[in-house]
């Protein structure tokens, strides 16, 4: 049976990540910039470190989320169920794909269905918030929360991807109104992230004061949606402005310290590029209540089995907590918004 073109697109999606190079050129997640003030005296004990925190009212074993992939598709399928299973053993949250797929092609919906391999930890549904210029309601983002069962959903803001995407969707018109309507209405708490070129400190105060109960700031230095649409794209025009972008967007660090400073009590996410723990501790560091994972976490999700994205996880805990047993912290709370990292320049001298 032919696939259906969003399945067909969908596939893509996955092999141009795990096989070209889609990453930005000459821009960074801002992470490099920064440094722990090491401590050579940390009086803590490594087994007492605890990695436990709390989001959308359920208790994580680690601070940290796998972001939002993939769906619609049998590969996508497989990716999604050792994701889910990994973040479930794990106690990580995890975001799925867009629902979409599973609204407009119900047979789908089972690549999607991950609750039944993750009972107990927070999962977020995923829409693109453009939709909501193209038909999307209210009802729409409910049914995706239904058919996912999950605790929350996401809107997702992807404009330069569109533009890029072959039949993409640009009418970003009058958005925020529709991201508040939903907000309002919604029974579960809605969050909005980026795709990869950051939310800056003015949109996330904007965002919050519509009712929207988390940001994602999914910054720049990771996966770069029109690098990635420019491999698909049949349009010779297009493929060359796609080279004038790739080293656009917003470095992750910057968004993070930018937001934080403008929404002292919102509750953050940070993604976009981060491959560690080291990276993971210093996004908490500078003010996230969750450091996201992405294409860091794809390859391994591919494995026939989960032992190679739980071990995955694994890793991405110890060099968290060895991090901060090396700053003498030993609770996530003491390390959001902690003294014990500078700026590099400051370090060195």
């Amino acid at each position: 049976m032919k696939e259906p073109n969003h399945s067909k697109r969908k596939s893509e999606h996955i092999d141009i990540v795990l096989n070209r190079k889609v990453t930005g050129t000459g821009i960074t997640t801002g992470f490099e910039t920064y440094r722990f003030i090491h401590q050579a005296l940390p009086e803590i004990a490594f087994s007492d470190i605890s990695l436990e925190t709390d989001f959308l009212g359920k208790r994580l074993k680690a601070p940290f989320l796998i972001s939002s992939m993939t769906g619609g598709t049998k590969k996508a399928r497989r990716i999604n169920r050792n994701l889910a299973s990994a973040a479930e053993a794990r106690g990580w949250a995890m975001g799925l794909g867009s629902v979409r797929a599973a609204l407009e092609h119900p047979e789908t919906a089972d690549t999607f269905n991950m609750r039944e391999v993750a009972p107990s930890i927070p999962l977020l549904a995923n829409l693109g918030a453009v939709q909501l210029n193209y038909g999307y309601g209210v009802d729409h983002c409910r049914r995706a929360v239904e058919v996912t069962k999950a605790d929350a959903l996401i809107l997702h803001l992807n404009s330069l991807q569109e533009v890029f995407q072959p039949g993409g969707n640009t009418d970003f018109r009058n958005l925020l109104q529709k991201i508040e309507d939903v907000a309002s209405a919604l029974e579960v708490p809605v969050g909005v992230k980026e795709v990869g070129w950051g939310i800056h400190g003015e949109l996330a105060r904007r965002l919050f004061d519509a009712g929207v109960a988390f940001v994602d700031v999914a910054g720049a230095g990771g996966t770069s949606w029109s690098q990635v649409e420019k491999y698909r794209s049949r349009d010779e025009l297009r493929f060359q402005a796609a080279r004038a972008f790739e080293d656009w967007g917003l470095p992750t660090a910057d968004c993070l310290r930018d937001v934080r400073s403008l929404t002292p009590e919102g509750t953050l996410i940070a993604s976009g590029g981060l491959k560690d723990g080291v990276e993971g501790a210093k996004a908490l560091a500078l003010g996230a209540n969750l450091a996201g994972y992405g294409r860091s976490l794809l390859r391994p999700a591919t494995e026939p089995a989960e032992e190679a994205i739980t071990r995955q996880l694994e890793r991405i805990e110890l060099e968290c907590k060895i991090t901060m047993f090396a700053t003498g912290i030993d609770r996530v709370e003491m390390l959001k918004g902690t003294k014990r990292i500078v700026k590099k320049e400051r370090a060195d001298r």
